[in-house]
């Protein structure tokens, strides 16, 4: 089941072990038991210090436990954990094994200081490339706290239960018998939900903290340069966002970042957050950004206040806080959402397999998304609003040449529509007769570009028609001392490479603007003539 290369790599895992570990198994006879059988003794055979227990019982079969030697309970696989979820098992292995994870401590301190029962269950496909970030927080919380249980079930290995449940997005999880969340979320964001106390007093820490030389608000590829420019230039650098990688993290294939052949939307992100995180620029997560509050002054700190209250000071402030799907505004759209209304191909196609399903949308994204699914489902219908495709070339060809899309150019949706809580088609309207048809399906996916996370900043930054923030050609914006980059600004072409060579820019003008002014405005750590020789 496993390649050489990657028993490998396991072994020498395994041997970070530092004590016994159990697999409980609960097998029946299906296909899957057969193949989860021989994918738990492959793991046994390359450690002392994991055994096998063939002895489980559990409703869900097959399924397995991870526990520590002679206990019972630990996270529990339902269906195997291949794919984007390797790594998900990897880690749950070191883990219980007594590995430390690579969390800020005060994470794993607030972990464990939860007082209640939480029974978790978190459905994922395998082709998810935001599950592993959902299935490790949860493995990771019901590791460090005895009272919180963590199923991590394969939706294709259950299929009636997915469909018992109505559940046609992953990951999506389940606390105590509800539905608690669904899509990407972090450890840190589970624990704030689950601790009603935690915004107050990450708040009441925000306040409490030193003004920064250079403050940047969103943490993608943009926010990512941004913060390694400026701490290289041995400034007070921090950086505050929901999450670090940003929109990257719901990217797949990317082949077009200059000196990197072939890489994924994870891997890049994980790469921009150790680069940060080398030159000691403080990150502060799970920070959304609400209000901008200008300088009163010049030279004077600028303000950033977060949503939970909490207000950040800086000299200098670079706004990165990218785009997100943009939506298509129809009857049906946020009705259905996560119940066949989805954005993201690659983790909820699965789901649809065999299905009907539409892409609305012709650029690239749309039409790579047209031809990832043809693979998986029954029939693609692809919805153009324009009179042509605007994807390149090579994949309007590849899309055509598929059997099973048909594609609706120069038309336009004008509903979603739904029976029983899910999609059953969507009604499509020719522009140039102005007649609807109706097309029978179960799933819609809207690609049709970005909107900027730029509404907080209505009344105080100047913005373009679009929402977009305006600058000139090295990232100022209308406010002295606050500079803007990437996918949230003006700048043409919303690419991840251009992204990050604008928060390069954007550090070095900030950087500039730090350097002209007076002395007393300076950090408590260097003057302005120490700035300037950085």
């Amino acid at each position: 089941m496993l390649a050489d290369t990657l028993k490998s790599q396991l072994q020498q895992y395994l041997g970070l072990l530092r004590q016994p570990i159990r697999l409980i198994a609960a097998l029946d006879d299906s296909s899957t038991a057969s193949e989860m059988r021989e994918l738990l003794e492959t793991i046994a055979s390359l450690s002392d210090k994991v055994a096998v227990d063939w002895s489980g019982q559990d409703t869900r079969q097959p399924s397995f436990v991870v526990a520590r030697e002679g206990q019972t309970s630990g996270v529990r696989f339902a269906g195997l954990p291949l794919g984007h979820e390797f790594t998900s098992l990897v880690l749950a292995l070191l883990w219980t094994g007594g590995h430390p994870p690579k969390v800020e401590a005060e994470v794993l301190d607030n972990i464990r200081a939860l007082d209640g029962d939480f029974n978790f269950e978190v459905y994922m496909s395998l082709d998810c490339h935001n599950c592993p970030d959902v299935v490790q927080a949860l493995s990771l919380m019901a590791i460090f706290n005895s009272r919180i249980k963590t199923v991590v079930i394969e939706g294709g290995a259950f299929q009636q239960e997915v469909q018992a449940r109505e559940i046609m997005a992953v990951p999506m999880v389940f606390l105590n018998g509800q539905v608690f969340g669904s899509g990407r979320m972090s450890a840190e964001e589970i624990i704030a939900k689950l601790d009603t106390g935690a915004g107050a007093r990450d708040a009441a820490k925000l306040d409490a903290k030193d003004p920064y030389d250079m403050l940047i608000i969103g943490g993608g590829p943009a926010g990512a340069a941004a913060a390694v420019y400026a701490a290289r230039k041995g400034i007070r650098t921090g950086i505050a966002a929901e999450n670090l990688g940003g929109q990257v993290n719901d990217t797949m294939g990317i082949e077009n970042y200059i000196s990197v052949l072939e890489t994924d939307g994870p891997k890049l992100s994980a790469a921009l957050q150790a680069h940060v995180k080398h030159y000691g620029v403080e990150t502060l997560t799970q920070q959304r950004a609400v209000a901008l509050i200008p300088a009163t002054e010049p030279g004077g700190l600028v303000q950033v206040r977060m949503e939970n209250g909490g207000t950040l000071k800086a000299r200098s402030i670079i706004v990165s806080t990218g785009a997100r799907w943009r939506n298509i505004n129809v009857p049906g759209e946020l009705e259905y959402k996560n119940k066949g209304v989805a954005y993201c191909p690659h983790c909820d196609g699965p789901l649809f397999k065999g299905k009907r399903v539409a892409v609305i949308g012709g650029g690239n994204s749309g039409v790579e998304a047209a031809i990832d699914l043809a693979g998986l489902v029954a029939h693609v219908t692809l919805v153009e609003f324009a009179d042509q495709l605007k994807a390149d070339a090579v994949l309007v060809a590849k899309l055509k040449s598929l059997a099973n899309v048909s594609i609706h150019l120069n038309t336009q949706t004008t509903e979603i529509t739904g029976e029983a809580g899910k999609v059953n088609g969507m009604v499509l309207r020719d522009r140039s007769s102005g007649q609807d048809v109706t097309v029978a399906l179960e799933g819609v996916f809207v690609q049709i570009g970005l909107v900027p996370n730029t509404e907080w900043l209505k009344g105080t930054l100047a913005l373009s028609r679009f929402g977009e923030i305006e600058v000139d050609a090295k990232g100022h914006t209308n406010l002295p001392g606050v500079f803007a980059a990437g996918d949230c600004t003006t700048v043409p072409f919303k690419q991840i490479v251009i992204a990050a060579g604008d928060g390069a820019k954007a550090a070095l003008s900030a950087f500039d603007h730090l350097m002209r002014l007076p002395a007393a405005a300076s950090s408590e750590a260097a003057t302005a003539k120490e700035l300037a020789a950085a």
